[in-house]
Formats: C-alpha cells, sequence, structure tokens
C-alpha cells in the first residue's frame, strides 16, 4: 500500500519573494555559498538558469553526506521553483521525492517562502521527511540571510 505524503512550512522573510525567487530563477549556483550545508552543485544537463536543466547536489543532514539528482521547474507567475527527484539518498526511504519554494508576498509583510516536499514512502516502515524539510528550511533562512547580507 502505497503512503504518500505532504509536508510544508512557512518561513518568514526579511529579504523580499522577489528577491528570493530571483536568486532560485538566476543564480541557482551560487547556492552552496549561501547555504552551510550545501556542499557543491553539479549541472548535468541545460544551462543552470533554464526549465527542465538536471542538476545535482551534494549536501549535508544530520552530519552525513548525501546527493540529489532533480530536475528543475519554475513557475514565475507564482514565484514556484520545483525540484523533482531522480535519484540519490532520499530514494533510499522515498519511493518520489518533490521538493518546492514558493516565495509569496505579504501585504503588511513580511513576505514569505512556502516550503513544500511532496513524497511517497517506499513502504509504511519508513520515516516521514521530517530530517529534510528541517534542511531546507534552514536552507531558505541562509539564502535570505545571504540575500539580506548582499
Amino acid at each position: 500500500m502505497a503512503v504518500r505524503g505532504k509536508m510544508e512550512v512557512e518561513v518568514d522573510l526579511k529579504s523580499s519573494a522577489d528577491q528570493f525567487y530571483g536568486f532560485f530563477r538566476n543564480t541557482p549556483h551560487h547556492l552552496p555559498t549561501a547555504c552551510t550545508d550545501l556542499h557543491a552543485g553539479e549541472i548535468h544537463e541545460g544551462e543552470w538558469h533554464t526549465e527542465g536543466s538536471i542538476r545535482k547536489w551534494t549536501y549535508s543532514v544530520e552530519g552525513k553526506k548525501e546527493t540529489f539528482k532533480q530536475k528543475i521547474q519554475f513557475d514565475d507567475k507564482n514565484k514556484i521553483a520545483t525540484h523533482v527527484g531522480i535519484e540519490g539518498d532520499v530514494f533510499n526511504y522515498y519511493k518520489g521525492y518533490t521538493a518546492i519554494w514558493q516565495a509569496v508576498h505579504k501585504d503588511g509583510g513580511p513576505d514569505v517562502v512556502k516550503v513544500i516536499i511532496e513524497y511517497e514512502k517506499l513502504n509504511e516502515s519508513m520515516p516521514h521527511p521530517v530530517i529534510y524539510i528541517d534542511f531546507l528550511v534552514n536552507m531558505t533562512k541562509d539564502i535570505d540571510a545571504h540575500l539580506v547580507k548582499a
């Protein structure tokens, strides 16, 4: 029996939704510079900023080095960057794994980023991706701090 789920967290920004989405959209190759636990990124197909490009990331979760290969999708109107998992360590636990960042402007502020993971467990005994949502939230905070400092 398939166990599918979705985890979502909102993170307040000090920067703006436009700045945050622009960073993901236009300069993703700078992610390892901005994010403490993201060590390296490689482009495997396409260009860094193009829809459908294939990227591979090396990062640490709970002190353990892992990799994640993904295909990028953009929704510029709604400021959404979707990272569809293709291969990597998360697939030891999940049949499907997608990480989504949506930058949202809030009248009266602050702007926020919705950090979302959609997943399907390999089986019922596998954990929910709490360590990965924590990792993505920390990435979001690192990027925001990087943008405010720039």
